[in-house]
This record gives C-alpha cells, sequence and structure tokens, in this order.
C-alpha cells in the first residue's frame, strides 16, 4: 500500500520543492516591501500565511520520518517554525521557511545534477531495431529480437542488441557505454555492443543475443540498482542527527532559563534549521557515484562509494582482469616455404567446425588478419584432443602434436621440434598437419594487459597497502604475472571456494575495506563476500556483474584505482561537509544563545551555511 498523501502527490505535481522555494520568497519579499511601506499588519499576515504553507508538508515529512522511527533535524525546523509563529516572530519563521524549501530545492538540483550521466544511460537504452524479413527492412521493438536475426544498423542509429557485422564496415560512438569518447572502427566479423551509437556507414549483423541478454541491458540494471540504493553513511547521517537533535534542544532551553528571553530560545532553534549533516553526505555520495560513471564505472549506490574509499587492500583475478581473458595468438610457426597467413588459413578455417575454447579465438585472428577462410567439409573431431577435415581440396589435421603423431599417423618433424623450443608457462601449442605431413604449430597465450603494471603504480598511489593476486592458474604462471606487474602475495590454484577463503582471511587481518576485482563465474562468490566487489563486465552482464558492488563498463582494469580514488574523494569531501556545517552550526547556536544573533540574523548565516556545504559537496564531481 502507497504512504504517499493526496497533499503529497499534489506537491509533487505542482512543482514541489522547486514552485515552494520559489513562492516563499516571493511572499516573504512582498511582506518586506509591505513592512518598509509601513503596513505591518498586511506584512505580517504574509509571513503568517508562507509559514502556514511551508509547515504543512514539513509537518506530514517529520510524522512520517517519526513514525519509521528515523528522526531528523527537519524535527528542528518545525519547532523553530511553530514557535516563531506562536510567539509572533513572523519575518523570523518566514525567513526559515524560505531557508527551508530552498535548501531541499537545492538540494534536489545538486542531486539531479550529479545522476545526469545515469539518467543520460538510461535515456539512451536502444527501443527500436531494423530486422530484415523476406527480403525487406520492418522497423521492430528491440525486445522482439532474437539470436539469428539479421539487421541493419543505421548511420546514427543506437545498436539494439549484441551483434556481429556480416557485411560492411563502420565507426562507433562507445561513449554511453564505457566513458571513451574517441570512435572505434569496425569491421566485418567484429562484435557490436548493444548502447553504441553507429557515426559511420549502414552495416548488416546478425544478433549474437537477445536485448534483455545484452550488455546495454545488464548495464541498465546496474544503474537501477545503484539509484535505488541507500548509502550507509547517509545511515550514519541520521544517527548524527539523533545527537544534534537534544543538543539543540538543551541548548535552546538553557538559553531560555539562563536569560528568561524565550526569543534566545527561538534564534538557537533557527541557526540549527536545516542541519547541513543531511545535505552534505548524500550529495557528495551521489556525486562519486555520478563522476564513477562518467569513467565507465557503474557503482551501485552510495555504500559501495563509502567501501572504496576506505579500501586497504585490492585482490585481484588473473584471467580477464590482469591479462585480456582471451587466447591470442602469440607465435606462428610454419615449416618450409608454407607462409604464415597460409598456416592460418588451414588451421583457421577448419576450426570453423570446432566448438573448442582456442578455435573461436583462431577464426577471430585470421579474420582480422583479413583472410578470407574456406568452409571445412568431412570434419571429425576427437575432443580436447584435434579436429581432421579437408579445406581448400587439402586434408587438414590441427590438435596436440602427442595425438596428431600417436592417434593419426603424421610423421614426427625434427625441424618443427627444433623450432620449438620450450613453451613459456601458459602457452598453448596447436600442431597443424596438412596432407598428411606437419606443416608447422601455433602458439597461443593469454598476455596481460598493457595497463596492468601501470594500474598496480596507480593503485599503490591511492593508498593500497596491499595488492595479491588470486587465480585458479598453477604457481609458475601465477608467479611470472606477480613478479611482472609489482604484486604482494600470491595465491594459486584456487577454486571458488578456496578464493572465498582468500576473502575471508584478508578481511580479518586488514583494518581497512577489502577489494576484490575479477570478471568470471567463478569469481562471483569472492566479489560477494569482499567488502567492495568490482566486476570487469566490459562484455556485458555476467554473474560477476550481479554479484560485484561496482561494474567496470570499459575494458581496462586501470579503472579500478580510478574506482578507488573517487571513492576516496567522495568520503573525504562527505566528512569535510558534516564536520564544518556541525561546527558552524553548534558556534552560532552559542551566539545565539548569548543574544548576539536575532531570529532572522540567524536564519539567514543558516542559509548560507548550507550553501556553502552542499557547493562543496558538488566538488566530487569535477573529479
Amino acid at each position: 500500500m502507497s504512504t504517499v498523501t493526496p497533499f503529497e502527490r499534489l506537491y509533487g505535481r505542482l512543482g514541489g520543492d522547486g514552485l515552494l522555494a520559489a513562492l516563499t520568497t516571493v511572499a516573504t519579499l512582498a511582506g518586506v516591501a509591505l513592512s518598509l511601506s509601513g503596513d505591518d499588519s498586511s506584512a505580517e499576515r504574509l509571513w503568517a500565511i508562507v509559514i502556514a504553507v511551508v509547515l504543512i508538508p514539513l509537518t506530514i515529512g517529520v510524522a512520517k520520518s517519526l513514525w519509521n522511527r528515523d528522526p531528523g533535524v527537519d524535527a528542528i525546523a518545525l519547532l523553530a517554525m511553530a514557535a516563531a509563529l506562536a510567539m509572533g516572530e513572523y519575518l523570523a519563521g518566514a525567513v526559515v521557511g524560505v531557508m527551508l524549501s530552498g535548501g531541499n530545492a537545492l538540494e534536489t538540483y545538486a542531486a539531479g545534477r550529479a545522476k545526469r550521466e545515469l539518467r543520460a544511460l538510461l535515456s539512451n537504452a536502444p527501443s527500436v531495431a531494423h530486422r530484415y524479413r523476406n527480403g525487406e527492412l520492418e522497423q521492430v521493438a528491440a525486445g522482439s529480437v532474437i539470436p539469428g536475426d539479421r539487421l541493419m544498423i543505421r548511420s546514427g542509429e543506437v545498436v539494439p542488441v549484441d551483434c556481429s557485422i556480416v557485411e560492411g564496415s563502420t565507426s562507433l560512438d562507445q561513449s554511453a557505454i564505457t566513458g571513451e569518447s574517441m570512435p572505434t572502427s569496425a569491421e566485418k566479423g567484429s562484435i557490436l555492443r548493444s548502447g553504441a551509437v553507429n557515426v559511420g556507414r549502414p552495416v548488416d549483423v546478425v544478433a549474437e543475443r537477445s536485448a534483455e541478454e545484452s550488455t546495454y541491458a545488464g548495464i541498465v540494471r546496474l544503474v537501477r540498482s545503484a539509484e535505488q540504493e541507500r548509502a550507509p553513511m547517509v545511515r550514519l547521517a541520521d544517527r548524527f542527527a539523533i545527537i544534534f537533535l537534544p543538543v539543540t534542544l538543551v541548548v535552546a532551553g538553557g538559553a531560555w532559563v539562563l536569560s528568561g528571553d524565550e526569543v534566545r530560545a527561538l534564534a538557537v532553534l533557527v541557526v540549527a534549521t536545516p542541519c547541513p549533516l543531511i545535505l552534505a553526505t548524500p550529495i557528495a555520495i551521489i556525486s562519486g557515484v555520478s563522476r564513477a560513471a562518467k569513467r565507465g564505472i557503474i557503482v551501485k549506490g552510495g555504500g559501495a562509494i563509502e567501501a572504496l574509499g576506505s579500501t586497504e587492500t585490492v585482490l585481484l583475478d588473473k584471467t580477464g582482469t590482469l591479462t585480456i581473458g582471451e587466447p591470442t595468438i602469440s607465435r606462428l610457426v610454419p615449416l618450409g616455404d608454407l607462409d604464415p597467413d597460409r598456416l592460418l588459413f588451414f588451421a583457421a578455417s577448419l576450426d570453423q567446425a570446432s566448438p573448442h575454447v582456442l578455435a573461436e579465438s583462431l577464426v577471430t585472428a585470421a579474420r582480422e588478419r583479413g583472410i578470407e577462410l574456406a568452409l571445412p567439409r568431412e570434419t571429425a573431431e576427437d575432443p580436447g584432443e584435434g579436429i581432421a577435415g579437408r579445406v581448400d581440396g587439402h586434408d587438414v589435421v590441427l590438435g596436440r602434436l602427442a595425438w596428431l603423431v600417436d592417434e593419426v599417423g603424421i610423421p614426427p618433424s625434427p625441424a618443427l621440434t627444433r623450432r620449438l623450443t620450450e613453451a613459456e608457462a601458459g602457452v598453448a601449442v596447436i600442431s597443424v598437419a596438412v596432407d598428411g605431413e606437419l606443416a608447422g604449430a601455433i602458439e597461443m597465450a593469454d598476455p596481460i594487459r598493457s595497463d596492468a603494471a601501470g594500474t598496480i603504480s596507480k593503485l599503490r598511489a591511492t593508498g593500497i597497502d596491499r595488492l595479491v593476486l588470486v587465480t585458479g592458474d598453477d604457481q609458475e604462471i601465477a608467479d611470472q604475472i606477480a613478479e611482472s606487474t609489482g604484486l604482494d602475495e600470491v595465491f594459486a590454484d584456487c577454486s571458488p571456494q578456496d578464493k572465498v577463503g582468500v576473502v575471508r582471511a584478508e578481511k580479518a587481518r586488514s583494518q581497512g575495506a577489502v577489494a576484490m576485482v575479477g570478471d568470471g563465474v567463478n569469481d562471483a562468490p569472492s566479489l560477494a563476500l569482499a567488502d567492495v566487489g568490482i566486476a570487469m563486465g566490459a562484455r556485458g552482464a555476467t554473474a560477476a556483474s550481479e554479484s560485484a558492488d561496482a561494474v567496470l563498463t570499459v575494458d581496462s582494469v586501470d579503472r579500478v584505482a580510478d574506482a578507488i580514488s573517487i571513492g576516496r574523494r567522495a568520503l573525504s569531501v562527505a566528512r569535510q561537509g558534516v564536520i564544518a556545517g556541525m561546527g558552524l552550526s553548534f558556534i552560532a547556536m552559542g551566539f545565539a544563545a548569548f543574544g548576539y544573533l536575532t531570529p532572522v540574523a540567524g536564519a539567514l548565516l543558516q542559509e548560507a551555511i548550507d550553501v556553502a556545504v552542499i557547493l562543496n559537496a558538488l566538488r566530487v564531481l569535477r573529479g
């Protein structure tokens, strides 16, 4: 059942905080003009109306907060305005009303500005697609596209689903999903992610996923989660408010009792209304969320920003995090006069018929080199060992060298053995035979990201004390990665359960928050357990993305350091606002208690404090 009252619905339809702030300001100034002209009675009536109009939504809000056992300093504003009305201090009460409505309007504007990158992400969601049907193009809803549909992506059109180019080439603006401003080129065979904008020529594509399963839909789900989640830091601010409220009442009551002047008590209430505490924290935190979104980092709410800001230990998975996560060709080793591209042609053409994890990488590498592949025929595969078939009129076999020699009967080649020096750890060797003779080999590896070492340096610069590699790969490979990137410790041969154990142990030993960075399904449990999980989600929504607190939508691990830097800045600015706002309010309360501030002067001073705190919180947006 909805808890929104009819008055609140009407209030929202009429413009809410902005309209109320404008009306109270105009009415209060009109009252000042009437007072200066000598018509004090009309001025006081107008100010009393201002107080009454502001008290209605304020009373409803405070009552709902108290009902939910969530008292805040808005109660001080309610007491101050009610007291001003009862004591006949109409101008002071009206100024408090202007201050309160203006502060709420400014907070609404600031929060709206802070979230505009997130709103832009949602508003850019693909809605239509142009699909081929019976040789003709039809416009359909993006949600109706299924894998295998042939589509045309027109110039200026948003890519509706994850797809691959089958005809043509183009340029893409992927800033909405990655934060990168430079356009990227896409050729035949390239994968296009939903949410990118085609800024080049029209291209024909084949849908790889439905809209719901595509990259952009996953990002949208993450953004909606980020907008709805409330930060623990805000709840901490509410707990400060519980302390601030009784202190204010004690000071106000003491001033009245000791001086015998109830106006001093009113002045104390006025300068304590509203507390900048509840303005600084949420604006700084949501500004951090917005700043992160601009850098291609979707943070699921303020709680994750706070955890990022207090991180001291970072655990990193290897595959897909410190490495590319996809096998690539490290060396082509042809025999005799065979051209390297011809060797790749035979292997990739045959691998089009294989579901092996390395097959897709071989085919992709060949197409990226512009090699036109032939259709394989008469194929037969021994899963995990190799595949045989006919390519362009030749008998081709590829797979493990031992399988080719022992099972298929291909004669060994001393020349190939000499050229294939002992492969480095983590390198896979695919041997290729053509027409019954070994034709060469292809070495494949998962290379370290070019920005991996730089990311480690950036993380050190942000104040991270401990960097740990947690991987399922063997110890030798893990040690090589750690040595080349400068990590502190290595945990290798880890199962998902082992990774959870490492996270639990690091949380026990760390004084600050522990962050885990990963990209696979096997990382999801450890990402969920860490104080802040960071998923490499550039390839779309996965189990890792869903369980993480922050998702990198650009395939660059250095954004981990950016995320932590943004979190530190947001947390620092939020704390500054809390300390400075409360400190200034307490000082002003002291002056008011001793009679040095009238209610009207106190209200104007508190307004200045509130504006300063909000503007300070918005500094987070500037990075």
